[in-house]
């Protein structure tokens, strides 16, 4: 027992030691236990609550694509190099559509695009619901039907059937043009308000100019209405025009205006109207019509 008693026997010095080691291992599990709290206070700080996270992931589905692209419709006519490369188009298809171009032609469909630039099927059929060509395809149908329609009605022996006398398209009253199957209150105003803008109808073609009014009720207008007394036009200098001038034409915009301002600034003059349908977004479908209230000489 004595000798048992002697192991546990500790000088002061030794008891000391034993005393500070003992502070120092506790003053150690306090801290790191302090540390452990504040740790864990802070995390809880930084999550969000329910309603704040639900806003959270509603923004980050709902933020778009760093390299997502917005397309909007576009006359594929008159693509650029730089809208080109942006839709996916290489070099070599780029140019294939700007010789094309160069040569005064222009695609009016998106087969016609693919067999001119060789794109792959599957690059036209990520752009080609953006393409927006112009109505002079509708149109040119339109004026085949009435072509159409005209030899139906001819007889080989004795030439046009007869019809009633048809009425002056130029004078004809909101009234009258109701009478057109087709044609309401609304088309009736348009047509006139249209007709006034121009200043009359030169040829009876512009009629398929008018907003909303389909091929078909222009056709039966067509049988009921003819041209009789085009007015007179003053035609516009084009070469020395100004911009405002320009944009008091029914088919062209301000903005075309100064595009044709720009240009004629740039080359010195514009000496055919076929040089018009370089002007970016300029109705080359309609440049025929145009080019009745313009002049290149004075």
């Amino acid at each position: 027992m004595k000798s048992l008693k002697s192991h546990f026997k500790f000088s002061k010095q030794e008891r000391s030691g034993i005393f500070f080691l003992l502070l120092i291992l506790v003053a150690f599990q306090i801290v790191r236990f302090f540390i452990r709290e504040s740790s864990t206070n802070n995390d809880s700080l930084l999550l969000p609550d329910v309603e704040t996270q639900e806003e959270l992931d509603r923004l980050k589905k709902n933020r778009p694509k760093k390299d997502s692209l917005m397309i909007y419709p576009f006359n594929p006519n008159y693509i650029t190099d730089f809208k080109g490369y942006t839709l996916g188009m290489s070099v070599e298809e780029i140019d294939r559509l700007h010789q094309f171009r160069a040569n005064k032609k222009f695609v009016n469909s998106k087969e016609e695009f693919q067999k001119v630039t060789l794109v792959s099927d599957s690059l036209l059929q990520e752009i080609a619901p953006y393409f927006k060509f112009p109505d002079w395809v509708t149109e040119k149908k339109s004026f085949k039907n009435v072509k159409e329609k005209f030899q139906n009605k001819y007889d080989k022996n004795i030439g046009y059937t007869q019809k009633a006398a048809k009425k002056d398209l130029n004078s004809a009253t909101v009234q009258e043009l109701r009478k057109v199957s087709g044609i309401g209150e609304k088309l009736s105003a348009r047509i006139v308000k249209f007709r006034d803008r121009l200043g009359g109808f030169l040829v009876k073609e512009q009629l398929f100019d008018v907003y909303g009014l389909e091929p078909d009720v222009v056709h039966r207008a067509f049988e009921v209405f003819e041209m009789q007394n085009p007015p007179d036009i003053n035609k516009i200098f084009i070469n020395s025009a100004s911009a405002e001038e320009l944009s008091k034409l029914v088919y062209i915009t301000q903005s075309v205006a100064q595009s044709i301002v720009d240009y004629r600034d740039v080359n010195g003059s514009i000496n055919s109207f076929d040089e018009l349908s370089e002007i970016e977004d300029f109705p080359s479908d309609k440049i025929k019509r145009i080019a009745l209230y313009l002049s290149l000489k004075k």
